[in-house]
């Protein structure tokens, strides 16, 4: 079995934690966590209906082997319950622990439980510790790393939140063969996102190591992790409450997020949103003159080889400027959309006129 074992420290002052990635790892969590807040004590691990029978028991095992007194709270899959009516579920599970301010709550699970466990953790007694074990390829390179928490209104998508680092973020590739091929492929279309924005490199290793990826190959896997939480941890370390460059993290997010909302967070998995919303924002950078012709053609091959999809969905401009109106990321009643110069060179732009977004979706 390989152990290829990587780490990487978010040097965030006294906020600063370790990512920890290694195949195998999932059942060596305890000595890690005693480490962070002392003698084993009480700590909640929150999971859902689909993580919870896969890896709930030997998390929980070697935790309470180690003398850790361990409460669960299981919680219905799916974007579609990251809800106030959800997140208060961890919240009550947390009272019926009676954690202490010491005493960590733990998210086992995607990115939707990650951000919900870590906005309750944020809440609970003025802030608790809590730690990432994520499951996913997804909340593996992006969502677990960074202290973005949240839960969903219908008016918008993590509109309710807060800025609250984990004390550690644990990964364990194997994990991942678990995992339908579908949610693969959404992770790694956010994967993608860091070599569109400042890495045009990465962005060819993902496509010379596409086939392993998608073979599960945990080695390649750890390696495509690694590179993706750096970059994420270089732009949270300069930018950690998104007043400048970290919005450049949010490429295709503008439209993706859009695309969510309208169709009920039921029809595309967020990565999937966010690979359309890329190509929107490809041809957007075009038809601006920022980004050369071919642009849009080479991102959208990119995610054809992944297997994500790239047809736009058909809703009215007005629609779209509405959905986008209660983008969290916006300046007053300006939307921001990050657009690119080329492969590897994104910016921020603020001065996109409403005529443009509707030109551009009849061009859709």
């Amino acid at each position: 079995m390989s152990r290829q074992v990587m780490n990487y420290t978010v040097a965030l002052g006294e906020y600063a934690y370790d990512i920890h990635i290694e195949p195998g790892c999932l059942n060596r969590i305890a000595g890690s966590l005693g480490g962070l807040v002392g003698d084993p004590s009480r700590c909640l691990i929150v999971s859902n209906t689909r993580i919870a029978p896969l890896y709930m028991k030997q998390v929980r095992a070697a935790l309470e082997k180690a003398g850790w007194q361990v409460s669960e709270c299981i919680l219905p899959d799916g974007e579609r319950f990251k809800t106030l009516e959800t997140w208060s579920k961890i919240l009550d599970a947390l009272m019926q622990a009676r954690l202490s301010r010491n005493e960590p709550v733990i998210a086992l699970g995607g990115g939707v439980v990650g951000d919900m466990t870590g906005f309750a953790a944020a809440c609970y007694r003025r802030g608790i510790p809590f730690v990432q074990m994520p499951t996913t390829l997804l909340a593996q390179v992006d969502s677990s790393v960074g202290g973005k928490t949240a839960i969903n209104h219908p008016h918008g998508k993590n509109m309710i939140g807060a800025f609250y680092q984990p004390k550690l973020v644990w990964i364990d590739p194997q994990v991942l063969k678990t995992l339908d091929v579908r949610e693969l492929r959404a992770g790694l279309g956010e994967a993608i996102k860091y070599g569109l924005i400042r890495d045009a490199e990465f962005l060819e290793w993902c496509a010379s190591n596409l086939e392993k990826v998608l073979a599960f190959n945990a080695d390649v896997l750890a390696t495509l992790i690694h590179t993706s939480c750096r970059h994420k941890a270089e732009i949270v370390v300069a930018d950690e409450t998104e007043q400048g460059m970290r919005a450049l993290l949010n490429l295709g997010h503008t439209f993706g997020h859009a695309i969510e909302s309208m169709t009920h967070y039921t029809e595309y998995l967020h990565g999937e949103g966010v690979a359309i919303g890329t190509i929107m924002a490809a041809r957007l950078s075009e038809q601006l003159g920022y980004a050369p012709a071919g642009t849009e053609q080479h991102i959208r091959d990119c995610y054809l080889s992944v297997g994500l999809p790239v047809e736009v969905p058909v809703f009215p401009a007005a629609a779209w400027l509405d959905a986008m109106g209660h983008d969290k990321k916006n300046v007053g009643s300006r939307i921001r959309y990050v657009l690119l110069r080329g492969i590897g060179d994104a910016f921020i732009a603020e001065d996109v006129q409403p005529e443009a977004i509707e030109a551009l979706i009849a061009s859709f």
